[in-house]
């Protein structure tokens, strides 16, 4: 039963037709930026879009500015029951509280965000048509409020949920600020997608596709956008578009993609996989393996280990209960139908269980590179070096899942 159902009001407000670009107008940077900043300038680009940006609800428990929503709070304003004078915080942000602001901003409570989030979720059901509501909060207090948002997810609200900054990735924070299990957390909940994107493009796709869900689909599951503050180099990415923009979006939105090819040679195959903001790392390792060691590897990108897992894992049952399924592929055996067998070696800056599904779904050894341990402060190669998640680290696994392959086929 669905939730309107359960909670017995009906939809009594037909969905909108609205119209939403798939994609902003303004092209993605040719530079390095971070996931958290792309998240506010997708946000922002869709502020633009009056039909649908008066739809939008953005909350978050005391975090608003550190995870980029200055852009969308400027040009909304906070919602409050009363009009308040007019504060500037710096140069970048203007406080404006009145009844027509877009953003609720909370105190130091994330069960309070997920509280709320449910019940706007909620919106269509009680009759006042879709909202789409947008919370942020640093993801390793997910966990704070997990108790509501999984409470959100079984009544059937639907949302966005941006868990920024992440890992170990935050760097010079400290371990307080460094979550490792969240990957797990949305990999793991029913109703929820986790994206954990590397690039500023994908980033904008999967908010936008997750927008228009929520806005055009009676049914369908919250989002859940695991990002970074790590400024990452746009021009992999940027190369890879000139191929095929609208197969590559649907790559990105189904889970993942290839962002690079085994170079040609005799020397050994591996498959690197890598999520978020250890693809620039798995880039590193690859030409390290091709010039130290011969070895030809490829990358591709999980931007979802959820969904990734999901398909693999419905395809792999679905001849249980109907034997005329039994040929379903997943996009995860399709992604590497060409590596079956390779090695591979995957990375996360989370833990290392998060895509340890990868080598069994093509019957290859695999090694499980992530953060396993509480964090450290330090720099970012300092930490990546401690985590054995550095080029170094990756181009080491590398070798050793190599030499298991050998070894098993001498064996």
């Amino acid at each position: 039963a669905d939730a309107a159902a359960r909670l017995g009001s009906p939809r009594r407000v037909p969905r909108p037709a609205l119209e939403l670009r798939v994609e902003a107008e303004s092209p993605s940077p040719i530079r390095a930026t971070s996931t958290q900043e792309a998240f506010g300038r997708a946000l922002l680009e869709l502020s633009r879009e009056e039909a649908v940006a008066r739809r939008i609800v953005t909350t978050a428990p005391d975090v608003s500015v550190s995870t980029n929503l200055g852009g969308w709070i400027n040009r909304t304003g906070i919602y409050g029951p009363d009009d308040e004078p007019s504060v500037g915080v710096g140069e970048a942000l203007e406080w404006r509280v009145s009844r027509e602001g877009r953003h609720i901003e909370l105190g130091i409570s994330e069960m309070n965000l997920f509280l709320l989030l449910s019940q706007l979720g909620l919106a269509h059901e009680f009759g006042a048509g879709p909202l789409v509501p947008i919370g942020t909060v640093y993801d390793p207090f997910v966990c704070r409020g997990l108790d509501g948002l999984i409470y959100a997810l079984y009544i059937g609200s639907r949302f966005i949920l941006v868990g920024t900054p992440s890992g170990i990735s935050l760097s010079r924070e400290g371990g307080a600020h460094q979550s490792t299990i969240t990957p797990g957390i949305g990999i793991g909940l029913p109703g929820l997608d986790y994206y954990e994107p590397a690039f500023a493009q994908e980033t904008d796709w999967i908010l936008r596709d997750a927008v228009g869900g929520i806005l055009g689909r009676a049914e369908g599951n919250s989002t859940y956008l695991r990002l970074s503050t790590k400024p990452v180099d746009q021009r992999p990415f940027e190369q890879l578009l000139a191929d095929g923009r609208d197969a590559l979006r649907q790559d990105v939105l189904a889970g993942g993609y290839r962002l690079a090819e085994q170079p040609p040679g005799g020397g050994p195959a591996l498959t690197l996989v890598a999520s978020g903001t250890m693809v620039p790392e798995a880039l590193e390792a690859r030409l390290q393996l091709l010039d130290e060691e011969d070895i030809r590897a490829s990358v591709v990108v999980a931007t979802s280990p959820d969904l990734l897992y999901r398909g693999w894992h419905e395809a792999s049952v679905a001849g249980i209960s109907d034997p005329a399924r039994t040929a379903a592929v997943s996009h995860l055996e399709r992604l590497l139908r060409r590596d079956a067998g390779v090695p591979v070696v995957s990375v996360i800056d989370g833990s290392s269980h998060a895509l340890a599904f990868v080598g069994g779904s093509i019957g290859a050894p695999q090694i499980c590179l992530g953060v396993d341990r509480f964090g450290q402060c330090g720099s970012l190669s300092e930490l990546y070096d401690d985590n054995e998640v550095s080029p170094d680290a990756i181009a080491a696994a590398a070798v050793a899942a190599v030499s298991i392959r050998e070894n098993t086929q001498k064996g």
